[in-house]
Parts: structure tokens; C-alpha cells; sequence
């Protein structure tokens, strides 16, 4: 049910297409009238504010001041607001946007929506906290065991980085031509490195060459290599190229897409015909050789646009293995957070840090175009520059900071529509939600709080907390 209240000038907006909206989603929606007269509150708000419709519709947003602060700077400063975080309640934590509403030339109101990202500040709490624990297990059992699985240096236990990993492991066992697409930095090489691992090759070579940062006109020389003499400056013995070099094992050839048309052919023959001739050679050569490739970018589309030839690639797309970008593995960031800063941290002797909530919301909703290259070079910087043993928001890059609305007050404290809450209120919220987080776990909740378990301990008493 839509709890709604009648409109002035916004009721040449039809009531029924606002309440079919309104039913849709599940953020929380407000919507003011152009004097600032609360006019919706969905059944979201009711249960996410823990205010009834009737205690805030058709009263001015000012006495709100948390939500007026928000609606009233949209207006003023004519601009939405997107994705800004915000805790309007100790342990509530929303991102929040807001759109100005106009209607033939008029503004005739505000609307915004609150989503809810307490569960995933919660989550990420838990799997950092998991993560660490984790971290410390392995440790244990390195020092006694040789961790022999090829693929335990791809780190993420979720279902889309877990599903690639399975057909990874399935393709190694054969010895098909395998073609790891991808953005940049989301670990190409690391997955064909492991599908090496993982083969009947394994102790043999693996070669990689990477086809975009060797110029066209020496490509064929280290790929074929060359005989004694075969040019001005070669080597007076000649020298083997790397498909020679990866004999019996594999041969990786990172970003594929690079690759000169000529030496498209050249390549494709090779992988038909299983030999080759050296530059200045009269023989040919055979060897057993793997070929895995890599590309980030779409070879189907430059096979349409005649830029890569179409018979090389279905020699190369035996099987294709799309690997994830990070910003469709957020279930993965936490335990990688975990991981690149405590890699950090042992690298410059720093204390392994912690972050606070308001970090981990914008680490798992930031796109990462740079995926795990970028997450991982970002905790590197953190540990470096950071002071203390918590990362807050101003230690993020301002280009990653996502924004924020000031903390909430109260305008009218003699009749306020929200509970108000003292410094001791907000200190046993906050001890609530640590030992929710870690499901009556002390140890890891006074962790988690930044204070020492005794502590935690003498306030569970004084605040008589069960």
C-alpha cells in the first residue's frame, strides 16, 4: 500500500501511475511538493525510519532536518543527488539520491530514495572479518603444507569468479586452445598461468609474449626466431623464437588483439600445420606447444570490421573463458580488501589496518574500471599514507569519494518525529550492531569497535547488555 496525502499542485501527476512506481521499488521514497510539504512516503520509508505515514505526511520537511537538508539542497543548488551516502540512524546505513520534479516548465516538488546498504556494510564486515581469520589459517598451514592448488592465488569465493574458476579447471586437464577475454586488470595471465598449473604440462616451459608491446617488424623474429645470418645484427648463432622456447608446454599470447594482420597468417598456418619455419630457414620445425590467448578487447566485433581475420579466431575460441570485472564480483571485495592491504601492510611493516563503514559502502559500490590492478595499487596506497590503523573516508582518493550529507540534526528538539539520540544511545548501538556483525562474538566485536575486550566487557555491564 502507497501512503499518500493530497496534492496541490502535484495532483496533475496521475495518483495511480505515482502509487504503481512507488509499489515497484523497494527503497524508500519521499516525495515533497514545492512548498516542501511531504506528499509520499512508501511503505520502504515506513519500516526503514521506523516513522508511520501519518506522522509525516502533510507536514513541512523542515521538521525532518536530515531529509530537509537533502531535498532542500537539490532545490537550491538545481542539481540531483546521486549515490551519496549517509547514516541517518546509528547502525542505518543508505545511499541516497534525489530529482527535482517539473512539470511544463515548473518545479512542483522533490522525490528521493534511501537504499538500504546496512546488510552490505554488515556483510562486508563479516567477510573482512572472515577473510582475516581466514588469512591467519593459511598461514598456520603453510608453514607445515605446500598449498598445491594451481588456482590459490585467484582470490573471491563468489558465485561469478567461482563459476570461471570451475571451467578453468575442467579446461586444463585437456590440452584445447583456450581464449581468456576480459577487462583490463581483472587477471588474464594469472588464470593462464593456472590453467598451466593445472595440465599435464606443468613442468614444462610456459612462454608468454605479449603481442601489443613488441614492434610489427620484429614480431615474427620472437615468435619464429631466426637462423645465423638471416639479417643485418642477428645473432651470428641465431636464436630460437618463443614458440620454440615453449616446446612440450604452453605458449601464452597475451592480448591477442594487438596482433599485426601479417603475422595473423602466419600464426593461423602454424596452428593448422603444427610447424614453422625460423626467419632465413629452409626447414621447418615442429614442436608440441599449447597456445592459451588473452584479449580485452571484443575480437568478434574487429572480425566484423575486418580487422582480425575470422578463421584465426575460431582457432583460438575453442573454448572461451570471460573472466568477471571486479564490479560484478562485490560479494569478492571485502575478502580482497582484506587480502591487498594485509599484503601491504607486511610489505612496509605497517599495522594491518581496518576501515570504517562509510569505506567499505564506497569499495563496493565504486565500478572499478581498473578492476583488481586498481583495488589492489589503491591498498598499497592506503597502508602507505594512512596515519592511524582505521582507513576513513578522507583517505580515499577525492576522485573515488563518493558524497556525503552532513550529519542529521534535530531542528525542533521539543517535538521531534525521530527518536533522539544521545552520545550513550548511539555507543550501545553501535556495540549492538558489532555483536550482531559478529554473532555474539566478543573477541571479534571489540575488533571490530577498535577497543580492548575488557572493555567491551565493562560496557556490556554498565549498559546492562544482553
Amino acid at each position: 500500500m502507497i501512503n499518500s496525502h493530497p496534492l496541490s499542485s502535484m495532483s496533475m501527476i496521475p495518483n495511480e501511475l505515482l502509487q504503481t512506481i512507488l509499489n515497484t521499488v523497494s527503497e524508500a521514497v519521499t516525495i515533497v511538493d514545492a512548498d516542501g510539504v511531504v506528499r509520499y512516503w512508501n511503505q520502504a520509508a515506513e519500516e526503514l525510519y521506523d516513522i508511520p505515514a501519518d506522522a509525516i505526511l502533510g507536514r513541512h520537511i523542515s521538521d525532518f532536518a536530515w531529509k530537509s537538508l537533502m531535498l532542500s539542497r537539490t532545490i537550491e543548488q538545481m542539481q540531483p543527488i546521486r549515490q551519496a551516502y549517509h547514516e541517518p540512524k546509528p547502525g542505518i546505513h543508505v545511499l541516497v539520491n534525489s530529482s527535482i520534479l517539473e512539470l511544463n516548465g515548473s518545479i512542483i516538488g522533490v522525490v528521493s530514495s534511501e537504499q538500504d546498504v546496512t546488510r552490505l556494510v554488515r556483510l562486508g564486515n563479516e567477510l573482512f572479518s572472515a577473510s582475516h581469520q581466514l588469512r591467519t589459517l593459511e598461514d598456520e598451514v603453510k608453514r607445515y603444507t605446500a598449498n598445491d592448488d594451481p588456482f590459490h592465488r585467484i582470490k573471491g569465493s563468489g558465485a561469478a569468479i567461482t563459476k570461471t574458476i570451475q571451467t578453468a579447471r575442467r579446461v586444463a586437464e585437456t590440452d584445447a586452445t583456450v581464449l581468456i577475454t576480459g577487462e583490463s586488470g581483472v587477471g588474464k595471465e594469472l588464470f593462464a598461468h593456472a590453467i598451466h598449473r593445472a595440465s599435464s604440462r606443468h613442468d614444462q616451459p610456459f612462454v608468454a609474449i605479449n603481442c601489443g608491446a613488441i614492434p610489427s617488424a620484429l614480431f615474427e623474429s620472437e615468435l619464429f626466431g631466426y637462423e645465423r645470418g638471416a639479417f643485418t645484427g642477428a645473432d651470428r648463432h641465431g636464436r630460437p623464437g618463443k614458440i620454440e622456447l615453449a616446446d612440450g608446454g604452453t605458449l601464452f599470447l597475451d592480448e591477442i588483439g594487438e596482433l599485426p594482420a601479417e603475422m595473423q597468417v602466419k600464426l593461423l598456418r602454424f596452428l593448422q600445420e603444427h610447424q614453422f619455419y625460423r626467419i632465413g630457414g629452409t626447414k621447418p620445425s615442429e614442436v608440441n606447444v599449447r597456445i592459451l590467448a588473452a584479449t580485452n578487447r571484443n575480437l568478434e566485433e574487429m572480425v566484423n570490421e575486418r580487422k582480425f581475420r575470422d578463421d584465426l579466431f575460431y582457432r583460438l575460441n575453442v573454448v572461451h573463458l570471460e573472466l568477471p570485472p571486479l564490479r560484478k564480483r562485490i560479494e569478492d571485495i571485502p575478502e580482497l580488501i582484506q587480502l591487498f592491504s594485509r599484503d601491504a601492510a607486511l610489505q612496509y611493516g605497517k599495522p594491518i589496518p581496518r576501515f570504517s563503514p562509510e569505506v567499505i559502502v564506497t569499495l563496493m559500490n565504486f565500478p572499478w574500471p581498473g578492476n583488481l590492478r586498481q583495488l589492489r595499487n589503491l591498498m598499497e596506497r592506503l597502508v602507505i599514507l594512512s596515519d592511524g590503523d582505521v582507513i576513513e573516508r578522507d583517505h580515499l582518493p577525492d576522485s573515488m569519494k563518493a558524497p556525503r550529507l552532513t550529519e542529521w540534526t534535530i531542528d525542533n528538539p521539543a517535538n521531534p518525529p525521530v527518536a533522539m539520540y544521545a552520545p550513550a544511545q548511539i555507543e550501545i548501538e553501535q556495540i549492538r550492531a558489532a555483536l550482531q556483525t559478529t554473532y555474539g562474538n566478543k573477541t571479534a566485536a571489540a575488533k571490530l569497535l577498535g577497543i580492548s575486550r575488557g572493555t567491551l566487557y565493562n560496557k556490556i555491564k554498565t549498559f546492562e547488555l544482553n
